[in-house]
């Protein structure tokens, strides 16, 4: 596992290694980022005591669809956030496609970027400090009397990452969906979905597709699925 500093992304690092024949499961842990970036080439806040690292998973002939790894890295994120602090319970959950909450407040974001064979798996916990956003609510772990050093935090997302993404290869992705789904808020919890082309719809959870996709649930009984989007819980 490699460790700098500072950097501009870890996410950019990582690519860059990847084309050099980085190897499957390499980590990269900055301890400041300087141009940290999230989903949809939004900014991602990145100060000193907050975790920020990316991982590279080598694809393999017959492993299930990359896209998927996004469910796999929330799954292995939820379990080492647990680990940290297990006496939380029900109040941290996964809402799709991969943010972890701890009473519904954002924690965490992951942001996945393919350079040929390889996707780089960008992680960031808010471990001593969260960034104010307009359009939600967001946490951090010392916030709920939580201390964890960036460093150990690695070191238990490594451990996870390596067992799920043995899991996506091994069983399949029905196995990631149903991790995922019992660490989610539970079926039938208000959401609204901003689309890409900008309609905004307004549901149920019903869980997800076998790929993945997440099942909204709308008045009219119809179910629409959504591969791509901005989730809310209401």
């Amino acid at each position: 596992m490699l460790h700098v500093p500072e950097t501009g992304s870890t996410n950019a690092d990582l690519r860059q290694l990847a084309d050099a024949g980085g190897e499957d499961g390499l980590w990269l842990r900055a301890d400041r980022q300087t141009a940290g970036r999230g989903r949809q080439g939004r900014d991602w806040s990145s100060p000193s005591g907050n975790f920020h690292g990316s991982t590279l998973v080598r694809l393999r002939p017959g492993d299930p669809m990359p896209a998927t790894l996004a469910l796999v890295a929330a799954v292995a994120m939820e379990e080492a956030v647990r680990a940290s602090l297990p006496e939380i319970g029900a109040r941290l959950s996964l809402k799709w496609p991969n943010d972890l909450l701890i009473d519904g407040a954002k924690l965490s974001g992951i942001l996945l970027e393919r350079t040929g064979d390889a996707i780089v798996i960008g992680m960031g916990i808010n471990l001593a400090s969260a960034p104010q956003l307009p359009d939600r609510a967001t946490t951090a772990l010392c916030d709920h009397g939580v201390a964890v050093a960036p460093a150990t935090m690695q070191a238990r997302l490594a451990d996870a990452m390596s067992r799920w993404v043995a899991t996506w290869r091994e069983d399949g992705l029905a196995a990631i969906i149903a991790r995922w789904e019992a660490r989610a808020h539970p079926r039938g919890a208000v959401l609204t979905a901003r689309l890409p082309d900008g309609q905004v719809l307004t549901g149920t959870f019903d869980g997800l597709a076998s790929d993945g996709a997440l099942r909204l649930g709308l008045a009219d009984g119809a179910s629409h699925v959504i591969h791509a989007g901005d989730i809310f819980l209401v």
